[in-house]
């Protein structure tokens, strides 16, 4: 097993219309999956001197969570993202500044990252950047890129340098086609992607229709959705589906497995209200169900 498994990256709260808050943030929500699946993940962001960073830290500790690297901002606040409804249809305003723009290196632990996952949004700031930096600095053993592209908080010069310091990438097909120009046909060219980022793979995920995985040397596998799961919401799906897949790579499952196994995972979110779940035996059934002893 991995000696140090780091998470790097926003945590924050949506805030809906009524006043409901729901905890969540890509890097947090994975981070959260894989404490469950008895990783013990070493999150690292930031937060306010606020209510809503006690009620994150509450949440980490009762969830049994390494706190040790989430930070405390003394002037910025936890972060948050307002949601409206237009015509039915969400509006996301995320809110800048905040305090995971300004994630300070964790002090004595810089050089102990042996995987580390990240996202995009929390890099929108040169503070919170240059900490990745210098992450990256002790040579992680694998770096794994989770692209969450949201306007206006992504420049594409940036993104792509991120991927140049990836071993695995994941990120949807819109993505993707925003990210790396298509052939004259309009098909995604994953081989080419691959060499011109010196990956060692790429997972592709097309929403309903599934996804897909391709490596360095040509391998590629494919799963499509259970047609039958019943959807409640679809909110951190993309993060369960990207949780299992890096117990998969920890673990050494072939891919095929990790790709199934995702998605089941991830099928079994959708049928869930939120992103992530508090409730230990809904993880407990697929470590039974998959027979692995995940602390191995």
């Amino acid at each position: 097993m991995t000696k140090k498994l780091c998470i790097f990256g926003e945590v924050l709260f949506d805030i809906f219309p009524d006043g409901h808050r729901v905890l969540g943030g890509a890097p947090f929500n994975v981070a959260w999956h894989l404490q469950a699946f008895a990783q013990a993940p070493f999150f690292i962001s930031r937060v306010g001197n606020d209510p809503e960073a006690a009620h994150i830290r509450k949440a980490m500790l009762d969830w049994g969570m390494n706190t040790q690297a989430l930070q405390t901002d003394e002037t910025l606040a936890t972060g948050k993202v307002m949601i409206e409804l237009e015509r039915g249809e969400p509006q996301y305003d995320i809110i800048a500044p905040a305090a995971y723009d300004a994630i300070e290196p964790p002090s004595d632990h810089v050089s102990a990252c042996d995987f580390l996952y990240h996202g995009s949004l929390a890099l929108r700031n040169e503070c919170s950047s240059q900490t990745l930096r210098k992450l990256k600095d002790s040579k992680p053993g694998i770096v794994f890129v989770d692209v969450n592209l949201r306007s206006p908080w992504w420049e594409k010069a940036v993104v792509l340098e991120l991927l140049q310091q990836a071993d695995w990438v994941k990120l949807n097909v819109e993505e993707f086609n925003l990210l790396y120009a298509s052939d004259k046909t309009g098909q995604h060219n994953l081989s080419v992607f691959i060499y011109e980022y010196a990956l060692q793979g790429v997972i592709l995920t097309h929403g309903e229709a599934g996804a897909e995985i391709m490596t360095a040397n040509m391998e590629q596998y494919a799963i499509k959705p259970n047609i039958e799961v019943k959807i409640v919401d679809t909110v951190g799906a993309g993060d369960a589906f990207s949780a299992v897949i890096i117990l998969g790579l920890i673990h050494h499952w072939s891919l095929q497995t990790t790709l199934q196994r995702a998605q089941d995972f991830a099928s079994a979110m959708v049928a869930q209200r939120g992103a992530t779940v508090a409730e230990a035996d809904f993880y407990q059934h697929f470590m039974n169900k998959w027979r692995i002893n995940l602390l191995t």
